[in-house]
């Protein structure tokens, strides 16, 4: 991947995160579409869907990021686990 593609969408998905803790699932989820093949924004996409109460899409997408196990996490904990996961 171009570093600079890689810095934008960890920008992006950073932003993302940021956006669900304030409670702006809407703007989040569109960010998080943007990058469906990459496997935190699909994390970022299941705990998303889990916030909305949509457990089998969200299930779908902790498939996707290889992070079933995290299905039952309380989800803004899990979105400051991601965070700080991805802010290096």
């Amino acid at each position: 991947m171009n570093a600079d593609i890689g810095a934008e969408m960890t920008r992006d998905l950073l932003k993302a995160i940021e956006l669900a803790l304030g409670n702006q699932w809407d703007q989040a989820h569109r960010i998080v579409q943007q990058y469906d093949a990459d496997p935190t924004a699909a994390w970022i996409h299941a705990v998303l869907h889990k916030i909305e109460g949509d457990l089998d899409n969200s299930r779908y997408w902790y498939r996707r990021a290889d992070k079933l196990e995290c299905l039952n996490r309380e989800p803004m904990a899990e979105l400051q686990t991601i965070q700080t996961a991805i802010s290096g």
